[in-house]
């Protein structure tokens, strides 16, 4: 009895301190985006004090948000993916490994609160037909993924042709609905399917002893967004999004600390709802697929509710957080900068706010994680992220000038992806993977909650087409790290190729002498 005490207590003492830690990061990854917020606010952009109140409450909800739900993802969610994927590979039916990816990329997909946030903001297609068909076309891609680990097919070969299969398609679909399909692939790798579909595929891979396994466990998540990209742009053949105006959403003025604290409370079941959704559906696949299968021992099943329970109220929070404190902040600060003299300030602002923000994705976490776990610290976590946040202060700035200068997304699709696509044949193969990944992670909670309002208010503000400009900003938040991760991936093999001419000199010299 004691024995079972003082296990329980040491339990519940790793996990605090673990917490504490998760804590301590999130803090740091969300502290540079509330001051840049705060500075314009005291500045150049005041906000109502309501908005401006709700902000701050919420940045402390995303901070505790984040550490509890990365705290739940490493108990539940990763060991979850990574059972089913063994388990799969282990029967060696290729049939069964197709069946059960398209049922768990479906299942996923459709409980993702990024994609939901997304399909409230697009014009023109019910929600839910939206919803179903991204979450279709994920659950056919992740099929396809686990079928390319499974047969060792390269990945570059099915990123040259499904991507060029994507460029092709899109001149082919309304002008105002490209954007849409691909901010499409973006969120649906969220902080819900990106823990489950690594460890997925790192679950796959593991079970196999050949030199490419550890670079064959990424790359999945990037086959994931390409799904869904081509479902929405042939559903943009269907419908014709470009004949109803946009209408913003209004901000709900808040008088006093009492009504700020009635916005929350009454915003509270809507997430407690939506993340229940999200992971009631894979919990329940998990324990049925079980019974087919070997099962964990009862301590891993009991470590792993909690770990469910952890990662529902950490969503459940972060979520509170980032949609009402973020979202409203985001949208009214686009349309105040948009009222300024000097509005082409948005541009260099941008690049500020896209090094800083990706700090804040819970995804990203996830996948430095695993990154640095996989290549054994060859890979660090923080060169990962140097090179996300350049990526995506590229990409958000690009976005603002987009909506600035207003022109076509394609003008920097193409050659962004044909510039990612020719350095996959340079770079070693593990950087690819891990790059078309990153792409997606990168574009997360933070992109369709802040970024992508602060881009309609400003895009709204200044007349434009919201539909055909504002969207597109988390379709190039997901493309230009692919680029920048290829750059480190290319750097790092120059580094290596002299370090082991060095070596080789200095053995020869050796010889000689």
């Amino acid at each position: 009895m004691n024995s079972a005490k003082r296990s329980r207590r040491n339990f519940v003492d790793h996990d605090k301190t673990i917490l504490k830690k998760m804590v301590k990061e999130a803090f740091s990854s969300v502290l540079p985006v509330t001051l840049i917020v705060l500075a314009l606010c005291f500045t150049v952009c005041p906000l109502p004090s309501g908005t401006f109140l709700a902000f701050i409450l919420g940045a402390v909800l995303l901070v505790v948000g984040m550490g509890v739900f990365t705290l739940g993802a490493d108990a539940a969610m990763l060991p979850i993916g990574d059972y089913i994927g063994r388990q799969m590979v282990k029967r060696k039916k290729l049939w069964i490994i197709l069946l059960v990816s398209f049922i768990v990329g479906t299942l996923i997909t459709v409980s993702e609160p990024d994609l939901s946030v997304l399909a409230e903001q697009v014009n023109g297609v019910n929600n839910y037909v939206l919803i179903f068909s991204v979450a279709v076309g994920v659950g056919v891609f992740l099929a396809i993924a686990m079928a390319r680990t499974f047969l060792k097919i390269p990945l570059k070969y099915i990123l040259l042709i499904m991507y060029a299969a994507v460029i092709i398609l899109s001149q082919f679909v309304p002008e105002q609905f490209v954007p849409v399909a691909f901010d499409s692939g973006g969120v649906t790798t969220g902080p819900m399917s990106v823990p489950f579909i690594m460890s997925l595929g790192a679950g796959a891979a593991s079970m196999r002893s050949d030199k490419n396994s550890k670079s064959d466990s990424f790359g999945i998540t990037a086959l994931c967004s390409i799904g869904p990209i081509l479902s929405v742009m042939i559903l943009g053949l269907v419908f014709n999004p470009g004949d109803t105006p946009y209408e913003i959403t209004a901000v709900t003025p808040i008088a006093d600390s009492r009504e700020l604290a009635t916005v929350f409370v009454q915003a509270l079941p809507k997430y407690l709802k939506e993340v229940a959704v999200a992971l009631v559906p894979m919990v329940i696949f998990y324990f049925l697929f079980m019974l087919f299968n070997a099962r964990p021992s009862a301590q891993e099943i009991i470590k792993l509710l909690v770990g469910v329970v952890y990662t529902y109220i950490g969503l459940t929070v972060f979520l509170l957080g980032v949609n009402v404190g973020f979202m409203p902040a985001g949208s009214l600060l686009g349309q105040s900068i948009a009222a300024l003299s000097y509005d082409w300030i948005i541009i260099p602002l941008g690049l500020v706010i896209g090094y800083f923000v990706v700090a804040a994705e819970p995804a990203v976490h996830v996948l430095k994680k695993q990154v640095e776990d996989i290549t054994q610290g060859a890979i660090p976590g923080k060169a990962l992220s140097v090179s996300l946040g350049i990526g995506v202060a590229l990409s958000i700035g690009l976005s603002m000038m987009r909506i600035y200068f207003d022109f076509n997304l394609m003008y920097i699709l193409i050659p962004g992806y044909a510039v990612a696509l020719v350095l996959m044949f340079f770079v070693p193969d593990i950087f690819t993977a891990i790059a078309f990944d990153s792409g997606g992670v990168a574009s997360g909670a933070m992109a369709t909650s802040f970024v992508l309002p602060l881009a309609i208010g400003f895009c709204y503000a200044s007349g434009g087409d919201v539909q055909a400009n504002a969207f597109g900003v988390v379709a190039l938040i997901a493309m230009m790290p692919i680029i920048t991760i290829q750059i480190l991936g290319l750097v790092y093999r120059i580094k290596t190729a002299r370090a082991a001419k060095k070596t080789a000199g200095d053995e020869k010299e050796e010889i000689i002498y």
